[in-house]
This record gives structure tokens, C-alpha cells and sequence, in this order.
């Protein structure tokens, strides 16, 4: 009996400290690392969200100094203003409607001086209404020194918002002015207020406006970065409790960010009470943390008290962990919804296989991806999409041999590994089961559903050895697969990684070409009236010429442009460019290409309308040309932009008709207003093909619309006559001339080939 007792006071004195004292001190410490963690979580928490906000608050500064200057420009560049100037008496009233008034309300610059060459104010505005020069005697000290920068007295370089004659701008240089606009951008304290202040030089960019000799006027804009921008600021990044003082006096925890000038002189100080999410979430998750350590105290008891009673039931969890930790084990490794091996177990094969591949085995890496699989998640739904890979994965695993694996790497895209591969037929002939896996329909809920799919392959060792070299290889291959019309497959060949490497290299020369802005040009190619030959409109079409390669083909770079995201800056330059040549020849149309990828953002006619206005041409005189891609790719919002475009002015022209559907449709749903007829159609007009029937029909359907129609490619007499009698409006291409620069389209128009274009109109 004794000795009985004597067993269980050992049992428990061991069980208290081979258990027990473990249990305690691993919670001690866990307590000790929570508290610890959370507390430096808390700290670390409020110190990012105060450097974001301080962040925020340099940048919204630095920003109203770059967007003055842009705004500043929109009238101190324009060719109205420096002939008003020039005038001995400049009309005070269209000063006040046409300058500080516009500023005013189209921007809100609150202060608005003109200077002349002797820096005496000829205009002063303030808040948008004419000021007697009170205010500038008052602001003449604070703005000496810009206007000393801005005339070139003070030998101080470009600063970071500055863009002037001294110097190249810096690696910081933020400035959206165009590059011949002279200004000096900068903040300071005027009137005992933060302001951002830009003084630039007025001029006119365009050559039919001569700036009267020492007539030098500046234009000053001043914007007070307190009151109602202070509170826009705040509102839009959240910021409680923001405002401004001359000196450093925080009140109550307020953090603050000096004013400072590119000087490094602080001109007060921005302050608020910073949001501390540290402290909240310090709130939140002290009674939480306590609430849980009390119960981890509390479960640590009961798991005690229950290892005592029941150990065999412990071996019973141990074994259900293992189960488990094998189920967890195969989910690391597989795709849930499929059940097929995943990227991780994919590479664990691919290693080994690549051991295999060393001593002379043949194997390959064939990359799959659907196509029109976007289309199924579109119409029927996500759950049919997930239906349709589940059955795809089945297909697939099934025409497979068992040292082969077939794996999903996320969405539509599956990867097979073959192993021990005697020669190629035995990849050809897993294609080929592949292709005939995929033409038979899924049944989707009841609808039957057709998809396509491409295939990339990459053997080893061959191609590579090395797994990720094949799977980029194979993933190379797909894209050629793909560009090559899909639903096919391609083996990798290393011309493919060389045109890879091209694209590169054709894209990182494209973005220097547009940082350097001396490659790129825009030619413009006449279209002519099909009636009397004169040339009524010009078409903007890109030409750059690489210092190294020599001309590159649009063809060639264009497509790289669109998929790299730089066509929109492109297409942008482009339109200004066109716009700028337009106010050249007002009695000419320039038509200018947008790019599908320009319609994928929400703001394209916005931005459109602002480029063209921004130079002064109306957009009535811009023809923007697009295909029928943009029309069905994403309807309602090609439409949304196409009415906001017309709106504005701009006509709209259906270019390459008859290449894509062609659909009566969008003629009528888009409300176009020209069709041009693509050069494929032109050429073989009177060879005795279907072309000239085609090309008849589309005119007549054009006339019948109401619609301008213009054939492109014309290069004979025969075919400008055959379009002239069909009905054609307008013609256009080498027959008239190619596309040319700037200024041989101005000798053109001069008259130098009057003599071409008599033999036409005779002919």
C-alpha cells in the first residue's frame, strides 16, 4: 500500500518535472515574447505610418510646385498672349479674361503678375480679380530672387523644379514642362503664408509668331499652400487635425515636416496629428493577448491533467498526427483542385530527371496553355472555368505513361514531363493525343464548350539541362506557339531565344530613344481629294531611326511599344506632334492612330482633349484612326470613349476595313465617321480577283451610311481611277507620295510637285 503510494508520488513528481516545469517555462516565455513582439510591433507600426504620412505630405508639396509650373505653362507659352504683349497698350480686360481670371478658375492660382523686361509689373491679379500692384510691391522681396534666377542674374543651376538656360537638370529633376519652356519653380513663405511660386518666361512655340526684340516678359503665378489646399491635401490621404505655422510649436503630439526651399532654407512648418495604428491595434490586442494567455494558462492545465489520465490516448492523437502530417505533405505538393502535382513537386522531378538526363537519357519539358479559356470564365462563369480544368487535368493524366508527369501551375496553365524519351516521334506522338484530348467538347453543366490549346517544348539535353533553363525554354516556345495563330505546338529553336533577346534589346532602345527624344520623328502622308487630286489631309505615321540598327519598321517596334506599355507615351508625343502641325495648316485634317492599348484606361478622350487643346488646335481638326480590334474586344467601354471623343470634336475614322469582321454593326453602333479600305484590297483591284468586288461593295456601303470612305495603297493610275468612279472620297498612298518629314510636306504643299499632281488630275 505504501509502496503504491510511494509509485504515484514518483509518477507525479517525475510527470510535474519532465511536464509540468517544461509547459511552464515554454509559456513564460512565449508570454514574454508576445508582450515584447507586440509592443515593438506597435512601435514599428506607428513610426512607418508616421513616415508614409510625412512622405505623403513631401510629396503632395513637391507636386504643387511641378503641377503650377504645368498649369503656368497652358497660358504663358501661348501665341495670343505675346501678341497681346506686343501691343503698346495691352488690353487690361482680356489680361483679366484670358489670364489671371482663366488661371484663377481653371487652376486656382491665387496670385498672377506679368513683368516686363525691366521687371515692372504691366498686370497684376489676385484671387482672379485686377489688382493695383499692391500686392506685388508687397511680394517683390520674396520674389527678387526667382525672377533673378529666371533672367539668368544668378549663377545658380536648375534646381529640382526648375528648368532654365543654366545647366542640365539634375537626376532629382521632376519639372512636366516641356523642354523649352524656361521657369523657376519653388516654395516660400509669402505674406506669412506657404506658397509655391513659378516664374517663367512668355513665349510662343510656334513659328507663325515673332517675339518683339527685348520684349522678355515673365509671367509670376503664386498658389498658397495653406487654407483650402491644405485641407484638399489632408482629405485625400487621410490626415487629421493638419495646419500651418510660421515656428515649431506642436501642440498635443503633432508631428511636423518643415518647408523647405531647394536651398535648404525652412520657410515654417506643416503640422498634424498623426495616425498612430500601432496604438490602436496596441488597444485592441492587450485585453485580446491577456484574454488568450489566460486561456493558453487555462489549456495547458487541462492538456496536463489529461496527459495524465489518458496516455493512450496520446498514442492514439500521435498517430492521427501522422496521418495528418502525410495529408498536409500531399497538399504541399499537389493542386487542390485538380489533384495533379504542383510547382513544387514538378521541380523535385525535374531535378531528378535531370540527374538521368546526365548520363544520356532524353526527356522534355511541354508547356500547355488554353486557349479561350478568358472566354469560358466570361460566359459561363468561374465554377464551369474550374469544371473545365478539373476534366482537362483528367485528360491529360490519362494519356500519359507512369514515369511521365503532368503538372498545373496555377489558372489554364498545365507543364508535362517526359522522361526517358527514345527520339522525337514519342514527343510528336504525346502532341498529337493532346490535340485530340482537347477537341472533344466538355460538357459544362449541360453546354457543350470547344477550346483550343497551345503547346511550348524544350528536350533535354538538347535544348538545356538545367530545369529552369528548360522551362523558360519551353515557356519561349509556347509564345511562338501562341503568336503563331495558337491551338498548334512549337519545339524551342534558339533563333526563338534570340528573337526573345531582340525584343529585349528593341525595347530598352525604344525607352532611351524616348528619354533622348532625337530618334523618333513623325512623317505625314498625304490624303488626297479622289475628285481633284489636292491634298486635303495628312496622316501622322511614327518613323524612328536607330543610331545603330538604322530604320527600324513600325511593324517591327510598334507591337514591342504596346506590350512593353510604352505606345501610350508614344501615341501621346505622337498626337501633339500632329496637333502642333495641324495649327500649321489649318485648312488640312491630320489623322493620328490610337492604339488598342490606349483604350484600356479610363481617362483616354480626357487626355486626348487636353494634349490637343494644350497646343491650341481645335479637335475638330484631329481624325483619329482605330481598328476594328478596339471596337470588339471591349465594346462598352470602347464605346464610352469613342462618345466622349466626339463629343469633343474629333472625328473618327474605322481604319484597315475589311481585314478583321467588318460588321454592319459597328458602323452603325459606333457611329464612325470615315472607313478607309486596307491596302490588301487596293492592290489587287483589276487583277481579275474578288478584291475589286469587295471594294465596290464597301463604298457603296459607306456612300449609303453617309460615311467618308478613303482607300488606302493606292500606287497606280488605273486603280485611282477605278476608286474615283466607284465613289471613293478620299485616296491615299505612294501613287500621291510617301510619308514624308515636316518640312517636305511644307515643300509639297509650296507647290514644288505641282507638275505630279497636274499629270494625275490629267491622267
Amino acid at each position: 500500500m505504501l509502496r503504491a503510494i510511494g509509485n504515484i508520488a514518483s509518477l507525479r513528481w517525475r510527470f510535474a518535472r519532465q511536464v509540468m516545469l517544461p509547459i511552464g517555462v515554454v509559456a513564460l516565455v512565449a508570454i514574454v515574447i508576445a508582450g515584447a513582439g507586440l509592443w515593438w510591433m506597435t512601435q514599428e507600426s506607428n513610426h512607418f505610418a508616421i513616415a508614409k504620412q510625412e512622405e505623403k505630405m513631401r510629396r503632395a508639396i513637391a507636386a504643387a510646385v511641378d503641377d503650377l509650373a504645368y498649369e503656368q505653362q497652358s497660358a504663358a507659352q501661348c501665341a495670343p498672349l505675346v501678341r497681346e504683349l506686343a501691343k503698346d497698350h495691352p488690353d487690361s480686360a482680356w489680361l483679366d479674361e484670358n489670364v489671371g481670371g482663366w488661371l484663377n478658375q481653371m487652376f486656382g492660382h491665387d496670385q498672377v503678375y506679368i513683368l516686363d523686361a525691366n521687371d515692372v509689373p504691366v498686370y497684376a491679379a489676385v484671387e482672379g480679380a485686377p489688382d493695383p500692384m499692391g500686392a506685388f510691391r508687397k511680394a517683390q522681396p520674396v520674389l527678387a530672387a526667382l525672377i533673378d534666377r529666371e533672367r539668368g542674374r544668378s549663377p545658380l543651376p536648375n534646381a529640382r523644379h526648375s528648368r532654365t538656360s543654366l545647366g542640365t537638370p539634375g537626376p532629382d529633376f521632376t519639372a512636366r514642362t516641356r523642354p523649352e519652356t524656361v521657369h523657376v519653380s519653388e516654395v516660400a513663405a509669402l505674406f506669412g503664408r506657404p506658397a509655391a511660386i513659378s516664374v517663367m518666361k512668355i513665349s510662343a512655340p510656334k513659328h507663325d509668331v515673332v517675339e518683339r526684340p527685348g520684349s522678355a516678359f515673365i509671367m509670376v503665378v503664386v498658389v498658397f499652400l495653406d487654407g483650402r489646399y491644405l485641407h484638399q491635401v489632408a482629405h485625400r490621404n487621410m490626415i487629421d487635425g493638419m495646419r500651418y505655422s510660421s515656428v515649431a510649436d506642436p501642440v498635443g503630439g503633432e508631428h511636423l515636416v518643415p518647408l523647405v526651399d531647394e536651398a535648404g532654407g525652412q520657410h515654417g512648418y506643416f503640422m498634424w496629428q498623426p495616425d498612430l495604428p500601432g496604438t490602436k491595434m496596441m488597444r485592441v490586442l492587450v485585453p485580446i493577448t491577456i484574454a488568450s494567455v489566460s486561456a493558453l494558462i487555462l489549456a495547458l492545465l487541462l492538456l496536463a491533467r489529461w496527459l495524465w489520465n489518458s496516455v493512450r490516448a496520446l498514442e492514439s492523437t500521435v498517430a492521427d498526427l501522422q496521418t495528418s502530417e502525410a495529408q498536409a505533405q500531399h497538399l504541399a505538393l499537389h493542386d487542390m483542385l485538380t489533384g495533379l502535382p504542383n510547382r513544387a513537386l514538378l521541380a523535385d522531378r525535374l531535378e531528378r530527371a535531370r540527374a538521368r538526363a546526365r548520363r544520356g537519357a532524353m526527356l522534355a519539358v511541354l508547356t500547355l496553355d488554353l486557349d479561350r479559356f478568358k472566354q469560358v470564365n466570361d460566359t459561363l462563369g468561374h465554377h464551369a472555368g474550374d469544371m473545365l480544368i478539373k476534366e482537362l487535368g483528367l485528360r491529360l493524366a490519362s494519356i500519359l505513361q507512369s514515369t511521365d508527369t503532368v503538372a498545373r501551375l496555377g489558372g489554364d496553365e498545365f507543364t508535362i514531363l517526359l522522361c526517358d524519351i527514345e527520339h522525337d516521334d514519342n514527343i510528336e506522338k504525346v502532341c498529337q493525343r493532346i490535340f485530340a484530348a482537347i477537341q472533344r467538347p466538355f460538357d459544362l453543366a449541360g453546354t457543350n464548350v470547344y477550346v483550343g490549346i497551345s503547346i511550348g517544348i524544350a528536350s533535354a539535353p538538347v535544348a538545356a539541362i538545367d530545369p529552369s533553363e528548360l522551362m523558360r525554354k519551353a515557356d519561349i516556345a509556347l509564345y511562338c506557339a501562341k503568336a503563331a495563330g495558337r491551338n498548334c505546338h512549337r519545339y524551342f529553336v534558339p533563333s526563338m531565344d534570340e528573337a526573345v533577346k531582340f525584343r529585349r534589346a528593341v525595347e530598352d532602345e525604344l525607352r532611351a530613344a524616348l528619354a533622348r527624344g532625337d530618334e523618333l520623328q513623325v512623317h505625314y502622308q498625304p490624303e488626297v481629294s479622289a475628285y481633284t487630286g489636292a491634298i486635303i489631309g495628312l496622316e501622322a505615321l511614327l518613323r524612328w531611326n536607330n543610331p545603330t540598327r538604322g530604320t527600324i519598321a513600325p511593324d517591327m517596334f510598334i507591337p514591342i511599344a504596346e506590350e512593353s506599355g510604352l505606345i501610350t507615351q508614344i501615341s501621346e508625343w505622337v498626337l501633339a506632334e500632329a496637333a502642333r502641325v495641324a495649327l500649321r495648316w489649318p485648312h488640312l485634317f491630320i489623322a493620328v492612330n490610337l492604339s488598342p492599348i490606349q483604350f484600356r484606361s479610363s481617362g483616354l478622350a480626357e487626355r486626348t482633349t487636353e494634349i490637343v487643346r494644350s497646343v491650341g488646335c481645335d479637335p475638330t481638326r484631329i481624325e483619329l484612326e482605330v481598328t476594328e480590334t478596339v471596337l470588339i474586344e471591349d465594346s462598352e467601354q470602347c464605346q464610352t470613349a469613342l462618345e466622349a471623343l466626339r463629343s469633343a470634336g474629333f472625328r473618327i475614322a474605322l481604319d484597315d476595313f475589311g481585314t478583321g469582321y467588318s460588321s454592319l454593326s459597328h458602323l452603325r453602333r459606333f457611329q464612325v465617321d470615315k472607313i478607309k479600305i486596307d491596302r490588301s484590297f487596293t492592290k489587287n483591284i483589276g487583277e481579275g480577283t474578288e478584291s475589286t468586288a469587295i471594294v465596290a461593295a464597301v463604298v457603296a456601303l459607306g456612300r449609303a451610311m453617309g460615311l467618308t470612305v478613303t482607300a488606302e495603297g493606292v500606287e497606280t493610275h488605273d486603280q485611282m481611277r477605278f476608286l474615283a468612279i466607284a465613289g471613293c472620297n478620299q485616296l491615299q498612298g505612294y501613287l500621291f507620295s510617301p510619308a514624308l518629314p515636316e518640312d517636305a510636306i511644307a515643300g509639297l504643299l509650296a507647290g514644288q510637285y505641282d507638275a505630279h499632281r497636274a499629270e494625275i488630275a490629267v491622267a
